[in-house]
C-alpha cells in the first residue's frame, strides 16, 4: 500500500487580519524583536536598539499616528497569537501625498509559506486602492529576501532600482535594497 501524496503547498492559517489597536502595542513590539533577532538581513531597523524600545513607542504607527504619516498598521492573529504585520505611511506634502510606503511586513517563521503574507499584501492593496488621493505605492527590500522579492512581484510591484549597500550587517555584511514600486490604479 502507498503512503498518501502530500501536497507541495500548506492549508492557509485561518487568520484574521485588522488595524492594530492601542492593546496590541505589546504583542506587536514581541513580535517586532523577535523577527528582528531572527532575520537581521530583512530590516532596516536593529534588534539591539529596537529592544530598548517600550511597547508605547509604536503609537505612531496605529491608523493616524506618527502626526497623520501612518495609514496604518495591520495584524495578522491566528486565535490569541499575533503572528504577521504590515505598515502603510504617507506624507502629507503636496507634491508626495499620492504616494504610500510600505514598511515593517513580517511573519512569524512557523507560517512562511502559508500565504499569510499575500493575505495581509493583499489587504493593504484593498485599503490603499481605496484611499482616493493615493495612486503609487513603494517599497524596499533587502534584495537576497527572494521569498519577499518573488512575492510582490506576484503582487504586481516593479522592481525600479537598487540601492547598493544599503544595509551594514553586524558581522560585517552588506546588503542591497530593492526598491519597488506598484501604480494603485491602471
Amino acid at each position: 500500500m502507498s503512503s498518501p501524496v502530500t501536497p507541495a503547498w500548506s492549508p492557509k492559517p485561518d487568520a484574521q487580519i485588522r488595524p492594530m489597536h492601542t492593546a496590541d502595542l505589546p504583542a506587536y513590539k514581541g513580535l517586532r524583536d523577535a523577527m528582528l533577532a531572527r532575520h537581521p538581513e530583512a530590516f532596516t531597523s536593529d534588534y539591539e536598539t529596537e529592544l530598548q524600545r517600550d511597547a508605547d513607542s509604536y503609537r505612531g504607527r496605529l491608523s493616524g499616528g506618527n502626526g497623520g504619516h501612518c495609514l496604518f498598521t495591520l495584524l495578522a492573529w491566528v486565535g490569541p497569537e499575533l503572528v504577521g504585520a504590515i505598515s502603510c505611511e504617507h506624507e502629507a506634502r503636496l507634491k508626495v501625498r499620492h504616494v504610500a510606503h510600505i514598511v515593517g511586513m513580517m511573519v512569524r517563521d512557523d507560517l512562511h509559506g502559508q500565504g499569510l503574507g499575500r493575505q495581509l499584501l493583499s489587504r493593504t492593496l484593498t485599503l490603499l486602492r481605496g484611499e482616493p488621493v493615493l495612486e503609487l505605492v513603494t517599497l524596499s527590500v533587502t534584495a537576497s529576501n527572494t521569498a519577499a522579492v518573488r512575492l510582490y512581484e506576484r503582487c504586481g510591484f516593479q522592481r525600479h532600482g537598487r540601492l547598493p549597500g544599503a544595509i551594514r550587517l553586524a558581522d560585517g555584511r552588506i546588503l542591497d535594497k530593492d526598491l519597488m514600486s506598484l501604480r494603485l490604479h491602471s
